[in-house]
């Protein structure tokens, strides 16, 4: 007797809340033509703080896209989930009342690295500038890094696993991965991905930490990976947020499978040890290639983490050559980040969202503000490279040293 075949996690439905665009399409249009968004902070409190440059979410109406019984006990990161969760679903062709008929076949899975930093400020202004009894009872949770999980699954009555990661920046790929492997062990839909919005000034000063932030004032200049003058990372809000199911399941009830998510695999190597991530990294790639039953040579494109510090640069450049060997030399690789900033969690998912439009397309998207690269790398910079891209392979790093890759193959590519 046979063994049945595994089940494959396949990605259906795309949803975008981003600085460059608050729906799939717009996002992948801007970042197709290498179009920056970053621009001078505008957000109320921050004129003050050394952080001049970020990728803000200037077009987003949260009311217009979430009830108010909804809006009045969560935060922005968790209105952008929300608001990519819906696009998502119905990029997936999944309405309420598909959902409805099963709603402990479907699961949510998120991740957040900061948290719901604009509501906690407000309730902590009111907490010591009136008094506890003007503190609202939705502080206790809409702060927390679970609140988007918990607020999608009730708002769309969804009952099946529901779980959120708390791995860094990394978290984004990491919840990915989380749930192909549900979807793989019977579940049938997951919602999933990562949104952030850490530019209300209690976030933004609680960000002055770290050494990896920019604080260059101009846009152009702010965030320059894999170049002799990159001075860190600008912040940017938004993210995305995805739905996958099983493959076969999805063909049957005629969803369009756009991609597969095939490998993944994660390290620790400690925060801000950028020359020991590239040993993490690199084994976190050949992790990834192992799981998805990848050779190095099938990698078409790669999505790097593009920090931004010479070192952490340095150390991905090469922990890309070490684990694609020759070929790491050759494959094009591309940061489209440059030109949104750097989401936290939400960066890879971002990322991975622009993997798959860039293989559906045949576009890889271009590094924007980049053009003097220091490293071995076949950086796409300038204008979008035309190539056929059967699989892609996407990277990313937390500031607290986690380490993630993510292999994806084409949709096309499986049909059964």
């Amino acid at each position: 007797m046979s063994e049945p075949r595994p089940r494959r996690a396949a990605v259906t439905g795309i949803g975008v809340v981003a600085p460059n665009g608050t729906s799939t399409q717009a996002f992948w249009k801007a970042t197709q033509e290498g179009i920056s968004v970053l621009d001078r902070v505008t957000r109320e409190g921050c004129e003050h703080l050394p952080l001049r440059v970020a990728g803000e979410v200037r077009d987003f109406d949260a009311a217009a896209t979430v009830e108010e019984r909804f809006l009045v006990q969560t935060d922005r990161f968790t209105h952008f989930a929300m608001a990519a969760a819906d696009l998502a679903l119905d990029d997936a062709g999944l309405g309420q009342a598909d959902t409805a008929e099963a709603p402990y076949s479907v699961g949510v899975v998120t991740a957040a690295a900061s948290g719901g930093g604009e509501f906690g400020q407000r309730e902590l202004q009111q907490l010591w500038g009136k008094g506890s009894r003007f503190v609202g009872p939705y502080q206790s949770i809409a702060w927390f890094y679970a609140a988007s999980t918990g607020q999608i699954s009730i708002r769309r009555g969804f009952k099946g696993p529901c779980s959120v990661v708390a791995s860094d920046e990394a978290g984004g790929l990491d919840a990915l991965a989380h749930a192909a492997r549900a979807v793989r062990r019977g579940t049938d839909v997951l919602v999933t991905g990562s949104t952030e919005a850490p530019l209300a000034p209690y976030s933004m000063v609680c960000q002055l930490g770290y050494d990896a932030l920019s604080t260059v004032a101009e846009p152009d200049r702010a965030y320059r990976p894999f170049t002799a003058s990159a001075c860190g990372f600008v912040p940017a809000e938004g993210g995305a947020m995805l739905v996958v199911e099983a493959q076969a399941s999805a063909r049957e009830r005629g969803a369009r499978v756009r991609a597969t998510l095939d490998g993944h695999a994660a390290t620790f190597t400690g925060a801000a040890r950028w020359a020991e991530s590239r040993e993490g990294l690199a084994q976190a790639i050949r992790g990834a290639l192992d799981e998805a039953g990848c050779a190095p040579e099938e990698i078409d494109v790669v999505f790097a983490d593009a920090l931004g510090v010479p070192e952490a640069d340095r150390a991905e450049a090469l922990a890309i050559a070490d684990a694609l060997g020759a070929h790491g030399r050759r494959v094009p690789v591309t940061a489209p980040k440059t030109g949104i900033g750097r989401a936290f969690g939400g960066a890879p998912v971002l990322d991975t969202a622009a993997a798959v439009l860039a293989m559906e397309h045949g576009l890889i998207p271009p590094t924007p503000h980049v053009f003097d690269i220091c490293h071995d790398l076949d950086l796409v910079t300038g204008r979008a490279r035309a190539a056929q891209m059967r699989t892609a392979l996407v990277l990313s790093r937390g500031l607290m040293g986690s380490n993630s890759a993510l292999v994806l193959r084409h949709g096309a590519d499986h049909a059964s």
